[in-house]
């Protein structure tokens, strides 16, 4: 999409209530007219692609011109999905039973869709796995998951009731079992890391930063579902500083376990950035792909892809103390490219 009809979208579709909120909480912290703060808004989201949500979160009325340039907003994210997703093969990732499909030999775990007409299928799979996972085919931000037990219903047969009232949009998966080292920092929670890529057009894949997402209270470690999120060295697979909630609230240590983050090293890191990269091969039509990687005693293993990858857990303030987001990554991504292709 292109940069003027994005804007009119968001001009058009843009929640006005919503946006002199904000306006009106930045006039508190800063002390400056609501008037020069809209201005500065509107000139952000012409400039970089910015929306008043991006503006408020990365607190762009404290960065200069140059800092606002290395941010990936909203805007920029959507230009970077164009550019290397094509639209007929994103359900690939998007429906998580074709992913399922596509990706099995990276997922570690069995797994059976509810499609209405295969209840010998979902019946075998109840009796090998009597707690497992029920997902929404489509869906993010862990919203729809249910973890579920065959003994908490007074029959099979009337749990799989529940589960064909959800048919054909549903997927069971056996629960993972992750790694001792990331249980101890939270173990209700499968703890994975966002390991966003870039297969370019010279065919190289390029990991673009990684993330650590932690559970805290819910059996989802999604920032949107009550989890957190600490940015990571995405060469040494090492969580650089501290977690971070919704509520911005900063965790040294989990609150839950006392378990220290910062610091926290992963292990078969290696193995990790293989699998992705092999994986960002398995549909090079979908280029830019954030995955979530789990890490099991037996290794790394795929829980899912996203073709929509996000762009505001990476970059928060109290993440970014020297004021720069990661577009230069991205950038520097371009340019090698363009060097490959001369």
């Amino acid at each position: 999409m292109g940069k003027a009809k994005y804007l009119v979208q968001r001009v058009l579709n843009m929640n006005y209530k919503a946006m002199l909120d904000k306006i009106g909480s930045i006039h508190k912290k800063t002390g400056r007219s609501r008037l020069a703060i809209f201005r500065d808004m509107k000139d952000c989201a012409v400039k970089y692609g910015a929306g008043y949500m991006d503006y408020d979160l990365f607190e762009m009325y404290n960065l200069t011109p140059e800092q606002r340039d290395t941010y990936l907003t909203r805007g920029r994210n959507n230009e970077i999905v164009a550019k290397y997703n094509d639209k007929s093969h994103m359900d690939d990732l998007g429906d998580k039973i074709r992913f399922n499909a596509r990706f099995q030999r990276f997922l570690h775990r069995e797994w059976a869709p509810v499609t209405g007409d295969n209840r010998e299928e979902v019946l075998a799979f109840l009796e090998r796995h009597p707690v497992f996972m029920a997902k929404p085919s489509a869906g993010s931000c862990g919203w729809g998951i249910e973890k579920l037990k065959v003994e908490d219903y007074p029959s099979v047969d009337a749990l799989y009731d529940h589960l064909l009232e959800r048919a054909p949009l549903l997927e069971l998966e056996q629960v993972i079992v992750q790694h001792p080292a990331v249980a101890a920092i939270y173990p209700g929670a499968i703890n994975t890391v966002r390991m966003v890529t870039i297969r370019g057009k010279s065919g190289k894949v390029y990991l673009v930063t990684a993330m650590f997402r932690i559970g805290n209270g819910k059996f989802v470690d999604n920032f949107n579902s009550g989890g957190m999120v600490a940015p990571m060295d995405p060469e040494t697979g090492t969580v650089i500083d501290r977690a971070l909630d919704k509520q911005k609230n900063l965790y040294v240590n989990h609150p839950a376990t006392g378990a220290r983050i910062k610091g926290f090293a992963f292990p078969d890191w290696e193995k990790a950035r293989a699998l992705v990269s092999e994986a960002a091969q398995v549909i090079p039509e979908v280029g830019y792909v954030g995955w979530d990687v789990c890490f099991t005693p037996d290794g790394p293993c795929l829980v899912e892809g996203n073709q929509f990858p996000g762009h505001d857990i990476y970059q928060l303030p109290v993440h970014t103390p020297d004021k720069i987001g990661i577009m230069p990554r991205f950038r520097a991504i371009e340019e090698e490219e363009s060097k490959k292709q001369a």
